[in-house]
């Protein structure tokens, strides 16, 4: 037996959430995410579906990840939204550099007059993330001497909003005031439109003003919202063991049609009957008070399942949710599976997915490990191993 789980992979819920994507912002260009290895979802394969669907071009962090693609013969255009460092590689590679520093742009100019070429490029302006971005009184300034270089050409503007739940948009609409701004300046110095995106998933579904002239999804490509509304919220079918009644957050995929890309499977490694008042795992968190089956799963904190979820997460059994006990090991994790019947070793059992009426999402998990679905997917997708499926 392998350790960890797999990754159950649906490329046509991928496309589903694309086509949904552009339904929404009426088809202008899509710029798809796929950093971090599509957010544990396969770069490769997913970017390679996403081309054939249409997308503009592909958006990723670092020039490592854009060169696997060109690597695997991917030839759309690649932005590459934080690098700075690796100046070769973005004529090297045909890459898309993102300036948020005018020391970069300086470097690049430098490379292109060498090579005497001309380097298409994207900057990108602080209009309220404070993280990486041209910023202060003199971003249009700045704008103005990077356009003016040797051998770089500005081809587009991108911000980026920081807040994802735009249930209250009004720091949105002063991010987005402030960049209409900008890009409307450069505009007029240039005598040119500048090709200009700042809306994340988020903006795409809530903020139709920020649509501007493409829209940069990620996280809803994968199916699932950014927003987390308390009506979203439902409980399990039993009480958390060690915790009380918990409760799980489907998030809101379902109301605006996208599809779960991803499932994380494994298999019982091991069933052990004990007596009521054994302890489970280290530290003895979790006692049973009745005699029990205990089932051991192969994967543990290692394999991207967070020690959160000890004593505070469920799994789906034959359709049935039951209950994570104990404290999650590094390899393994312990189950209760004393109310289902004709459980085997070796009988799957779902971490992330759906089977029958029960599902268990990334919202859900994010939720009971207080962080966001975005952490789930990255955590369990980076660590399984990924098997592609044509259904949904």
């Amino acid at each position: 037996m392998n350790r960890g789980a797999f990754a159950e992979i649906s490329l046509p819920a991928i496309v589903h959430n694309l086509q949904s994507v552009k339904k929404i912002v009426k088809n202008r260009p899509v710029i798809a995410v796929v950093k971090a290895d599509a957010y544990g979802h396969g770069i490769l394969e997913v970017s390679k579906r996403l081309i054939r669907e249409g997308v503009y071009c592909l958006a990723v962090a670092y020039t490592s990840e854009a060169i696997e693609l060109r690597t695997a013969g991917i030839n759309i255009p690649i932005i590459v939204l934080f690098d700075r460092r690796n100046i070769k590689d973005f004529f090297d590679f045909r890459l898309i550099p993102v300036i948020h520093k005018m020391d970069t742009a300086t470097s690049l100019s430098h490379e292109a007059k060498k090579r005497s070429t001309i380097i298409n490029v994207h900057v990108k302006v602080d209009t309220g993330m404070g993280r990486l971005g041209l910023n202060g009184n003199r971003v249009t300034e700045d704008l103005i001497r990077i356009s003016e270089m040797d051998g770089v050409e500005i081809t587009g503007l991108l911000s980026h909003f920081s807040e994802a739940d735009l249930s209250d948009r009004s720091y949105a609409v002063a991010q987005l005031e402030r960049f209409n701004k900008i890009r409307e300046t450069l505009s007029e110095k240039l005598k040119r439109k500048i090709f200009s995106h700042i809306a994340n998933s988020a903006a795409v579904l809530a903020f139709q003003d920020a649509h501007l002239d493409a829209v940069r999804p990620g996280l809803m490509l994968y199916g699932y919202s950014p927003f987390n509304h308390k009506s979203d919220v439902s409980p399990p079918s039993h009480p958390s063991p060690s915790r009380g009644e918990g409760k799980g957050r489907g998030g809101n995929s379902e109301r605006i049609n996208l599809i779960p890309a991803m499932s994380i499977k494994t298999k019982i490694l091991n069933i052990r009957n004990v007596p009521s008042g054994t302890p489970i795992s280290y530290g003895r968190t979790f006692i049973t008070k009745r005699p029990s089956r205990i089932g051991v799963l192969p994967l543990g904190y290692a394999d991207g399942y967070s020690r959160f979820f000890s004593n505070n997460a469920d799994v789906l059994v034959k359709g049935r949710r039951v209950p994570v006990v104990g404290t999650i090991c590094m390899d393994l994790t312990m189950i209760d599976l004393t109310g289902v019947k004709d459980v085997r070793e070796d009988d799957e059992v779902i971490i992330l997915g759906k089977e029958g009426k029960e599902s268990i999402t990334a919202q859900e998990l994010a939720h009971r490990a207080n962080t966001i679905p975005y952490e789930i997917l990255t955590s369990l997708g980076g660590k399984s191993k990924r098997v592609y499926v044509e259904a949904r």
